[in-house]
């Protein structure tokens, strides 16, 4: 039996060659995933490792206690014996001056200091150390992208935000450091790093032992004289503390690319199990004659799960190693990109095992059932001459009622879902409710592809004559086999669409609730996370500008309300609820009078209070007596606790403004209004200007960042049901040998032919891509409004309409090798033969 099997392989091998490549690709997909993963963890080790190695010990702050060490401490350590160095570590902000006199960034670059000698712990890329008061050296990601090189003069901000001039020194490499990773990094002489940073103190301390002196032993002398207060690690332990502050993890990097894979496998899984219910069909004289020859049901059983499991492990040893390709490209990819870093090129047994594994299993499981169908072949169909089965293609009664009961389930929860607050718990019935849906949609395709098969194939039935009425119906003939092919290709269709629903309707909420409750034309703001602020002459100069219809300045600084320590903000008189308008929950927020305070809803109710309760700000000032006079909700500019400009100034005093709105007054062109704001802020590097329409354009360049990365990631999986379609469409020819050489006969030209079985093709595909279409968006919608209030639905009609038209361009790309296959095929010999 064995050998009747291996017999089988051999001649049904061109049949089973795409089969083979979809499992190698969802294969190659998961083992790639593996040795990505490695191999990054390998790169980060070394690095770590690297720096942390030039280090005996390190002295640290405790946990997250952000109190600096002070310069004393190090001045005790350096009197200890047995140190050949000890430096202190300054880091603070220092924001670097762009190429368009703004600073670059939305956050500070990050200024610290570069020692020189043994403790001298990252790698210079270009030049030389910043030895000299007036050099820097920048990091190599930072200098790209300003086109800075060795020699290039730059500014940088010193702590009381004057620009002072620098030469660039050196280029270098600070390894994977979260910090610098996003921030960028402007590295000064040590002295010169505690002016511009205005820090009086360090981060860390590092120490180099003396020679002949251990790691260890000199770590128990300075934990001794720097006391309980700070952390004292060694060398090693410092390796691990700068990896897992770094930031990036290769294991959730693994893990995101594993979700995409696991689709792709499942994919996989689908066209394997038509695959092989279309070659039984195919074979049923064949295994009808086995059985006449004495043959068993167990041994067909066997032999089919047998061609199956030599098929999985062809293909999965060819994805392992197309894995370690895949894995050493996406490497090669990340060491490119900020943050990241590939190591030397690692394959562990993981990758080999999990792919192996993760192949032959789903190409057995998927091959049980058509295996199954196999023993059931009676041994008088031996005598039937045809080489097609009878089809059997219909959706039974039972597979209707559970189709039916699992969509209605899963519409009850989304509808469940819908009605619930948004949040976690409403997403997750969310979740639970599409997949009860896409099962009933699996177990009613039979159905659907029938009536959607009519739909689609409506159209080339009008416009192509007979190869279009042939081909519509062909693609209904069997509706199990064409629903199976399709559900392959709707897999990746729902999930792109839902991607691109949600990200649509993202964009479209983040837009309307700008638009409404913060409709100015231009934000003036300082960097995220920087101290820094607006000197109130920018407003005073700015309301001299006749373009300009209105300029709102926002304030902010810490207090104590009724005992509670939060951010008490202010605006401009007469701005809130006319030019800001968030929405108010109770009573008024206009024409706030002094003495008077208006609360975020969340704020309001951790404090207990409604509108009218009488409140105290506590200051360096004294305290203001404040009573409630209106509340509102969440997600908007104004400032949670908000009081007039004239209580503002008298609790904390003439404070500069943390940003500023600006209306442009109607009729004056664009290009005048930012013009003259330019001019305004042209002194003050420290103030960006940002339209409403260059927030709106940097959110849709991040959202589509995005679907690029997930939608290429996505693109595999419909590729692989492209390859069920070619496959299912090459092994129908074959079936159907003398019924197209009987259609030849009759009249129908070896174009026409190409077409008909072409147009089928294409009919398969976009079901498969509207399917698709309908369930995502339903999903998107209901997966974005069970997780974000007010949300607004949005439906990006050319993005979709386009994985339409890409879908049916793809099924006839799959139906060109079978088409032309079947046009060649001798009329004679195909009616003649058995």
């Amino acid at each position: 039996m064995l050998k009747t099997t291996l017999a089988g392989l051999r001649a049904h091998l061109v049949r089973l060659v795409l089969t083979a490549l979809a499992i190698t690709l969802g294969v190659g997909f998961v083992s790639g995933t593996f040795v990505l993963t490695d191999t990054m963890k390998s790169g980060f080790d070394q690095q770590f490792t690297a720096s942390a190695d030039k280090v005996s010990v390190a002295v640290l702050r405790k946990g997250h206690d952000e109190q600096m060490i002070p310069a004393s401490l190090l001045a005790r350590i350096r009197a200890l014996p047995s140190i050949q160095d000890a430096q202190g570590q300054v880091r603070g902000d220092a924001p670097l001056i762009g190429r368009d006199g703004k600073v670059y960034g939305d956050i500070p670059t990050l200024g610290l200091s570069i020692p020189t000698g043994p403790l001298q712990r990252y790698q210079l890329k270009a030049g030389r150390l910043p030895t000299a008061s007036g050099t820097v050296v920048l990091d190599t990601q930072t200098a790209r992208r300003n086109g800075v090189k060795v020699g290039d003069t730059v500014k940088v901000l010193d702590r009381a935000s004057s620009p002072q001039a620098f030469t660039v020194s050196g280029l270098m490499d600070f390894g994977v450091d979260g910090e610098i990773g996003y921030r960028g990094a402007v590295g000064f002489a040590p002295a010169t790093a505690t002016t511009m940073t205005g820090e009086r103190g360090f981060t860390e301390i590092d120490l180099k032992a003396a020679p002949g002196t251990g790691d260890d032993r000199l770590r128990a002398a300075v934990a001794a004289a720097a006391g309980g207060s700070y952390d004292v690690v060694t060398s090693a332990q410092l390796a691990k503390r700068l990896s897992a502050s770094s930031g990036v993890s290769p294991d959730q990097i693994g893990i995101f690319f594993l979700a995409f894979a696991i689709v792709a496998l499942f994919v996989s899984a689908l066209v394997i199990y038509n695959t092989f219910n279309i070659l039984i069909a195919q074979r049923t004289r064949e295994m009808a004659l086995l059985r006449c020859i004495g043959a068993t049901k167990g041994q067909v059983f066997r032999s089919i799960l047998t061609e199956s499991v030599v098929v999985g492990f062809v293909a999965s040893a060819l994805g392992v190693v197309a894995g370690v390709g895949l894995g050493a490209g996406g490497a090669a990819i990340f060491a490119t990109a900020d943050n990241a870093s590939a190591g030397p090129l690692t394959v562990s047994a993981t990758p080999v095992i999990v792919g192996m594994v993760a192949g032959m299993l789903v190409t057995l499981v998927a091959a049980l059932l058509p295996a199954r169908a196999a023993t059931r072949v009676p041994s008088i169909a031996a005598l039937n001459r045809q080489l097609e089965g009878p089809v059997k293609g219909r959706a039974g009664l039972v597979r209707i009622i559970i189709g039916l009961l699992a969509a209605l389930l899963g519409l009850a929860l989304m509808g469940l879902a819908l009605v619930s607050p948004p949040g976690q718990g409403a997403f997750m019935l969310v979740m639970g409710g599409a997949m009860a849906i896409f099962f009933g949609v699996v177990a009613l395709s039979p159905l659907i592809v029938r009536w959607l098969g009519a739909l689609v194939g409506w159209l080339p039935a009008r416009l192509m004559g007979a190869p279009g009425r042939l081909a519509r119906e062909n693609a209904g003939r069997n509706p199990k086999r064409a629903a199976i092919t399709t559900i392959a290709l709707t897999v990746g269709v729902t999930l792109m669409t839902m991607f691109s629903v949600a990200l649509a309707s993202t964009q479209a909420t983040a837009d309307a609730k700008l638009t409404e409750q913060f409709p100015v034309d231009y934000q003036l703001t300082t960097q995220l996370g920087s101290d820094r602020l607006i000197p109130r002459q920018v407003a005073a100069d700015l309301r001299t500008k006749p373009q300009l219809a209105d300029v709102i300045e926002q304030r902010e600084a810490t207090g104590r309300l009724s005992g509670h320590k939060l951010d008490i903000g202010a605006i401009s008189d007469r701005a809130l609820g006319r030019s800001i308008k968030p929405k108010v929950v109770a009573g008024s927020i206009v024409d706030l009078a002094p003495g008077t305070v208006a609360l975020e809803e969340s704020e309001a109710k951790s404090l207990g209070v409604g509108v009218g309760r009488e409140l105290s700000l506590t200051t360096g000032a004294g305290t203001l007596p404040l009573k409630v006079a209106g509340i509102f909700s969440g997600n908007s500019p104004a400032p949670s606790v908000t009081i007039t400009e004239t209580d503002f100034d008298r609790a904390f005093g003439a404070k500069d403004d943390k940003a500023i709105a600006v209306m442009v007054r109607k009729g004056a062109s664009a290009d005048a209004s930012r013009q003259v704001i330019d001019q305004v802020t042209k002194a003050y590097p420290m103030v960006k200007v940002a339209s409403l329409t260059d927030l709106k354009d940097q959110y849709t360049k991040a959202l589509n960042q995005l679907f690029v990365l997930v939608g290429a990631l996505l693109g595999l999986a419909i590729i692989i049901s492209l390859i069920g379609i070619a496959n299912t469409l090459t092994l129908s020819v074959v079936e159907r040998t003398r019924e197209s050489a009987l259609l030849r006969a009759l009249g129908l030209t070896k174009r026409g032919l190409r077409w008909m079985l072409s147009l089928e093709a294409v009919i398969m595909a976009v079901i498969g891509a509207l399917l698709g279409v309908a369930l995502g968006t339903g999903f998107g919608w209901a997966a974005l409004s069970a997780n974000t209030d007010g949300a607004v639905l949005s439906f990006p009609v050319l993005r979709v309409l386009a994985f339409i038209l890409l879908a049916g361009m793809a099924g006839l790309l799959a139906a060109v090798v079978p088409s032309r296959r079947a046009a060649r095929a001798s009329i004679v010999e195909s009616l003649a033969g058995d």
